[in-house]
């Protein structure tokens, strides 16, 4: 697993564009980070899918250059995810053209999210992507939108949503690893089955 290197994601049938991810959370230090780690580590076994950048950022600049918390790495090393590495970091114009995906933990970051990318496209390159001129800008929506299943909630962010175990205990971390599990899983199932239908 490479330390805090962004990947990138789409569902990608052979020799098509690799995929890019990013998660984000309010401060980047709990929740994103943890499922940063978490897709890593699941992608991690070989697949028909390919990645470049898979990474996470936060809403807020609380916690810039700040490493996750330690119950988010002790729970990551309790789970068998000893390598990862990162430095907090505020999500940036550009990501909303150099992502295929930006995931949102709860309502209120994918709020943010949303006004974000608006005044990035109102603002930024006028909907190009950067480095492939495809015209596109990131998807953004809640990672609970993603289902066990493979499929996706029809509406943007009325998927389940990730609280924040930030003023809780240990248990609360072990909580949101469990659910970024399943969730994580869901989302790598809907990137397998688009690729087989481009396919």
């Amino acid at each position: 697993m490479a330390p805090n290197n962004p990947s990138t994601m789409s569902a990608n049938p052979a020799g098509s564009k690799p995929i890019s991810v990013l998660f984000v959370c309010l401060g980047n230090i709990c929740r994103s980070p943890m499922a940063e780690a978490i897709f890593r580590h699941q992608i991690s076994t070989p697949s028909a899918l390919k990645f470049s950048t898979i990474d996470s950022a936060g809403t807020g600049a609380y916690h810039v250059n700040s490493q996750p918390d330690p119950r988010t790495m002790s729970t990551l090393r309790h789970h068998g995810i000893t390598s990862y590495t990162h430095a907090a970091r505020k999500i940036r114009r550009d990501d909303f053209f150099a992502f295929d995906y930006i995931l949102a933990m709860d309502g209120d970051n994918l709020d943010d999210l949303l006004h974000e990318k608006r005044r990035a496209m109102d603002r930024g390159k006028g909907g190009k992507r950067d480095g492939d001129g495809d015209g596109q800008v990131a998807t953004v929506r809640l990672m609970g939108d993603f289902l066990a299943d493979g499929s996706v909630v029809e509406k943007v962010g009325g998927g389940e949503e990730v609280g924040d175990p930030y003023y809780g205990g240990k248990e609360g971390f072990e909580v949101v690893y469990r659910q970024l599990v399943r969730l994580s899983g869901g989302f790598l199932k809907f990137l397998e089955r688009q690729s087989e239908v481009e396919n």
